[in-house]
């Protein structure tokens, strides 16, 4: 059984955006080691999965990519290479290449993608889809960025669970920009 990994940036105070959404703290602190950390990582994915408006915003973007910023670049191919699935039920299409709708439930379409031979799946925020996946507890690994910021406030990772989720440190690596990568398994 593919096992469902969340990879996500947070703030050193725990938050995925800032009070208005800001996400440009993210880039602030990505150098070339944090950039080769999150490639490899996610060519280790056979499928990206996200909500609806992260979907919106990558699919407007990652195709275009290579035309954007060299920091881009390497990003860019697992992005579009890599099958997507995004889960909503209000989005009329999916015209990113290699991407589908899923508009059932969501714990029913993850436990049928988990079934599922290949790679481990990798979820993409935003965070109420991430909230939503943790609130149902489908996540199997967290992989946790931390960047050297506080927002002071902002959407959190962890909202309204149902319980403690307690987790394993698998890993951690830091890097010289000051951002920390841990992987926590469930347990």
């Amino acid at each position: 059984m593919r096992k469902l990994i969340l990879k996500m940036h947070l703030s050193v105070d725990g938050f995925v955006s800032g009070p208005n959404g800001e996400l440009d703290w993210v880039f602030a602190t990505i150098d070339d080691d944090v950039t080769a950390w999150i490639v490899d990582r996610l060519w280790q994915a056979g499928v990206h999965i996200m909500g609806g408006v992260t979907y919106n915003d990558m699919a407007a973007y990652w195709p275009n990519a290579n035309m954007q910023t060299p920091q881009d670049k390497p990003f860019a191919a697992p992005m579009n290479e890599i099958p997507k699935v995004v889960f909503s039920k209000t989005l009329k299409d999916a015209t990113w290449t290699d991407s589908r709708i899923a508009r059932g439930d969501l714990r029913e379409e993850i436990a049928r993608l988990k079934q599922q031979p290949g790679k481990p799946i990798l979820a993409h925020g935003g965070a109420r889809f991430a909230q939503s996946l943790s609130k149902l507890d489908l996540i199997d690994e967290y992989r946790l960025v931390t960047h050297p910021v506080a927002l002071g406030g902002g959407s959190p990772l962890f909202k309204d669970l149902p319980g403690v989720l307690n987790l394993k440190l698998q890993s951690a690596k830091s890097f010289p920009s000051g951002v920390v990568a841990h992987v926590y398994e469930r347990t």
